[in-house]
This record gives structure tokens, C-alpha cells and sequence, in this order.
């Protein structure tokens, strides 16, 4: 069952003209109308399904720099500030708690991953902080676990995937933002060209500029006007537990588990260690790329083969404005939750951290993740067809990052100085 989300009232119709087209009420494509709303750009978020339905909600909660690769943490640090004034921004409380997180290694080469991340990132001064087994005893009582050590970020947090791209949403909404769920974008519209419109299944609108923030779908969106974008899925499945006693704030993620406070007093929890990944036609197509992935991540991911891939396979890959397409064949992706993967880290957890024990589990879920094969996204103009800029390809932090994202990609659109450099994030760093 998918988390429950809070509503929003959005617009039944879309108007007929606007400056900029969003497709994709995420979190990151919420983000950027917010900021261009701000600015006083007319701005039209369109989804072919809800507000946050798919990842923006499912994701973990979590906001993070720790493990990223040196060149992403300047966004997720802007991400950082971001979040802390989210709620003078939207006037409400999304979960955000700067309570920090930690990882906790169980081999000597773990804790070397993140002793060498540490000193990759450390002319950053990010405060991260390597942590003895005392340490870590202290920091969250009540264990058993036998940690080599581990690493802290006090500066990290989390925030409410229910919660928070609502209060954006509403925010955008107050300041002039227009947005219309279960309105498909089938297409562009092109004039002398350059972008002049978007083709949904309710009609044209006409437009400056698009932003594509669709998530898992932008490649297949992308790949019907030619453009190259390497994705693929993973299927990250998640439980929640009832409101409970916890041993600790900080967010902990454990080789084979993890856990995080929630606002409702329960606690989010994933076998941190392991992933779904059912083989698609496009693991035909462009899998070679992740071979690097594959390697360093081996037996964290489970391959399967099955009715996914015929399921996909039958999908279209081209269409005209004018056809019925896969947007609104599906307009929300909401796959089954791995119910042995969620027990065993309920499982792991509890090992560790035996007050655990009395945890009840409340609800479980599934989101599938697009991943990009370095894991970093694509927050970019796109050479080939001038006004449309893309900010996709999150690989399962983009909930952490979005509202720098969205706050990125609207500066790349409207030609202020950008938050960060956009460089790390071109999509001319895949080559088709």
C-alpha cells in the first residue's frame, strides 16, 4: 500500500498559455516552480498521475552528503539551507529535522570506504565526524551490534516524503503556479526550432520553455524526440512502524539495514543492503554502461527475470501527439513491496538494536528508483532541442536534494546565476 499523501487542491483544467511547462509534480519539478513562482515566471506543473505519487513519497526521508561523490556535495549542502527555510518558505512544518546521520561499518574494508570518503571530502570542512565502536554505543544505547566503526554527519537530516512536496506544492499554488494532476504530456510542441508548447491528452499549451522532471519516465519520454538519456530501474522496498520508544534521533544505516525517526513517532526502516532489480529491454540496451556499478555493488542487488520484462517490452517507445501513450497507459508506477527483504531487515535491525523487538510494522511499500550509471543526475539544457532543460535521473537521492535541484534547474531556465555549478549535472556526459 503507498503512503498516503497530503492532498492538495490543483486545477481541473490547464490554461492555454503559459512561460514554463514542468512535467512532473515531484519534488524536484515542485522545487523549481516554487523558485520560478517566486521570480514571478507563470509557471504550469503537469502530471500524468498525482502530486509526489511515485518516488518523491516512497523515498526514505532522508537528506544527506555523506558518500556522495565530492563534486554533488555542493548541492546537497545548498540543499541543506534550503530545507532549513522551507518552512518560512511554505509556512508549514514538512518534517524537516536536522538531527544528523550515521553510518556504522562491519569489516575493516567498510570502515576504509569511509575513512577514504572522509579524506576525499575533508578540504570541504563538512564536519563529518569517524566514529569509534565507544562512539557509536554512546551516540545510540541499547546495541549489540559489532561495529568496526563508523561515521557521523551532525549536519545531515531528514525530512517527511508524505509531508513535504504538499507544503511546495501549495506554496507554488499561493504564489501564482498553476498545477494539473492526471494530465499527461504525450509530446513538444516545436516552432522555428525551438520549444513552443506542450501536446497533453486535454490539448495544447503554449510556452516558453519545458522543464522534464518525469523521473523514471523521462527516458522513454526523451527517446521518442530522440534524445539519449541512460536510466535504468531499481525497486528499493520499505516498511513503517507503528509509533514506538526509539534508541536514538539520528538516522543510522547499517550494511544490511537502516532506520530513521519519523514525525508520527514510528520509524522508517529498509534492508539497506539489498535492491530489486527486475531486467528491463533496456538492460539489453545500455546495461554495459552499469558494469561499474555492478562490480562495486555485487550481491546488493537481486536480478530477476520475469513478467517485468515482457511488460515493458510490449510498452511503445514511438508515438505522435496525437496517440494514446505510455504516460497515460500508467499513471502512477506502484510496484509490490519485497515482503522477505522488508522481514529481513526488520530482522537485522532488531539484532542490533534490540528494542527493536517491540517494533509493530504499520505499513509497507515499494518505489522504483532511476538510476543513471555514475548515480548522479542529469540537471541540464538539452543541446538538440533549445528550451528544454531536464532534471532527472536522481538515483534514489533526489528527495534529499530536491529542492536545490528544482532551485538548479530553475536558474538554468530563467537565466539567473546558478545555485551551484551545474557542470557535474550535463547531459553530455552520456554519450549516445
Amino acid at each position: 500500500m503507498a503512503p498516503v499523501i497530503s492532498p492538495v487542491q490543483t486545477s481541473a483544467d490547464p490554461p492555454a498559455a503559459t512561460t514554463v511547462v514542468v512535467i512532473g509534480a515531484g519534488i524536484v519539478g515542485l522545487s523549481a516552480a516554487l523558485t520560478l513562482a517566486e521570480r514571478g515566471i507563470p509557471v504550469v506543473v503537469l502530471d500524468k498521475g498525482r502530486i509526489a505519487a511515485e518516488q518523491s513519497s516512497r523515498n526514505l526521508g532522508w537528506i544527506r552528503k555523506t558518500s556522495r561523490a565530492p563534486a554533488d556535495v555542493p548541492l546537497a549542502q545548498a540543499a541543506d539551507r534550503l530545507w532549513a527555510e522551507m518552512p518560512a518558505r511554505t509556512g508549514e512544518d514538512g518534517g524537516y529535522r536536522q538531527a544528523g546521520i550515521m553510518f556504522v561499518a562491519r569489516t575493516e574494508a567498510q570502515m576504509a570506504f569511509y575513512e577514504g570518503w572522509a579524506a576525499k571530502v575533508a578540504p570541504l570542512d563538512l564536519g563529518a565526524r569517524l566514529l569509534s565502536p565507544a562512539e557509536i554505543d554512546r551516540l545510540v544505547p541499547g546495541g549489540q551490534g559489532r561495529w568496526q566503526g563508523g561515521i557521523l554527519m551532525p549536519s545531515d537530516g531528514r525530512a517527511e516524503p508524505t509531508l513535504a512536496s504538499s507544503a511546495i506544492a501549495r506554496a507554488a499554488l499561493a504564489r501564482g503556479a498553476v498545477i494539473v494532476e492526471h494530465c499527461a504530456v504525450r509530446g513538444l510542441v516545436m516552432a522555428n526550432g525551438k520549444v513552443a508548447g506542450v501536446a497533453t491528452e486535454r490539448g495544447e499549451i503554449a510556452c516558453d520553455q519545458v522543464l522534464l522532471a518525469g523521473g523514471l519516465g523521462s527516458r522513454r519520454f526523451l527517446g521518442n524526440l530522440g534524445v539519449f538519456l541512460p536510466t535504468l530501474p531499481l525497486v528499493c522496498s520499505v516498511l513503517r512502524t507503528a509509533p514506538m520508544e526509539g534508541p536514538t534521533e539520528i538516522a543510522v544505516g547499517a550494511p544490511d539495514f537502516s532506520f530513521r525517526k519519523r514525525l508520527d513517532g514510528g520509524f522508517t526502516i529498509t534492508q539497506r543492503g539489498r535492491l530489486d532489480a527486475p531486467l528491463t529491454p533496456d538492460h539489453l540496451r545500455i546495461g554495459l554502461r552499469y558494469l561499474g556499478q555492478l562490480r562495486a555493488n555485487r550481491g546488493a542487488m537481486s536480478i530477476g527475470f520475469g513478467r517485468a520484462f515482457w511488460r515493458d517490452l510490449a510498452i511503445p517507445r514511438r508515438w505522435t501527439n496525437a496517440d494514446f501513450t505510455p504516460f497515460e497507459r500508467e499513471r502512477i508506477t506502484d510496484p509490490l513491496p519485497n515482503h522477505a527483504l522488508n522481514a529481513e531487515a526488520l530482522r537485522n535491525l532488531r539484532a542490533a538494536w534490540p528494542v527493536f523487538q517491540s517494533a509493530k510494522v504499520a505499513q509497507s511499500w515499494a518505489g522504483t528508483i532511476d538510476v543513471t550509471p555514475d548515480s548522479d543526475p542529469v540537471i541540464s539544457a538539452v543541446a538538440q532541442i533549445p528550451g528544454l532543460t531536464l532534471a532527472t535521473g536522481f538515483s534514489g537521492h533526489g528527495f534529499g536534494t530536491g529542492p536545490a535541484a528544482g532551485h538548479l534547474a530553475a536558474d538554468l531556465i530563467s537565466g539567473h546565476t546558478p545555485i551551484v555549478d551545474p557542470a557535474p549535472y550535463r547531459l553530455d556526459r552520456f554519450r549516445g
